[in-house]
């Protein structure tokens, strides 16, 4: 089992949410940033919309990645946010991390978007700039000390529910699912990455990300199989 999760700061391997791949890596480097960018603003648009429920999704903000950065495509009324992230939402030593192909459709909710989404702004930014994997793992320790990115706030949350997203090119889609943004926490203490747990869990550089599968994706469909 493998699946791309989109926290900026994961550290790979099992039990982490990525699973154990070879020290091969298939992307070594950044691939020119137009393979990055969707060339239908629409399609952009409604992917972004497909990572949460419609009754959650179409009051939502939506951004969309430009050259420059993610812009604002739609004004949002319910303070979630909707975008699609790229490979590099993923830690900095997944072989994967460069991958143009990944599309990963997700929708934050308002504690998210102040104080995680934050991250993973500045991580495109420095991308989008031609930084190199260490320069941006600096760069974004260096915003934390400075306070220039905020603390975690409590309920934090994201959906993760689009069938149509990509997120490995081991599993593509992988499995609907939701992600739970805590403080630094023992995965033991919610029962995670034991055998028969609901329950996945991985330890980020400030925080820890607590991911649970569900049933259906977010047009109602029933999910394929367990995880």
């Amino acid at each position: 089992m493998a699946y791309l999760i989109f926290t900026t700061l994961l550290t790979p391997g099992e039990p982490q949410l990525i699973a154990q791949q070879s020290n091969a890596t298939p992307y070594p480097r950044r691939a020119p940033i137009h393979q990055y960018l969707m060339s239908d603003r629409n399609s952009e648009i409604m992917l972004a919309r497909s990572a949460a429920p419609e009754s959650i999704s179409r009051d939502a903000e939506v951004l969309v990645l430009g050259p420059k950065g993610y812009e604002t495509a739609i004004k949002g009324t319910n303070g979630f946010e909707c975008l699609v992230e790229r490979s590099w939402g993923a830690g900095f030593d997944d072989p994967e991390f460069w991958n143009p192909k990944i599309r990963g459709p997700v929708c934050y909710n308002p504690p998210a978007v102040r104080s995680y989404l934050p991250i993973t702004i500045k991580k495109t930014e420095l991308v989008l700039t031609g930084r190199s994997k260490a320069e941006m793992s600096s760069a974004i320790e260096t915003a934390f000390s400075k306070k220039e990115l905020p603390p975690l706030e409590s309920n934090a949350m994201c959906y993760m529910l689009s069938k149509e997203g990509y997120l490995s090119d081991r599993d593509g889609h992988w499995h609907p699912h939701l992600m739970l943004f805590i403080p630094r926490t023992a995965p033991a203490v919610w029962g995670a990455n034991l055998p028969g747990s609901p329950i996945f869990s991985a330890a980020a550089a400030h925080l820890t990300v607590l991911l649970i599968p569900v049933a259906r994706w977010s047009d109602g469909t029933p999910a394929p199989h367990e995880p």
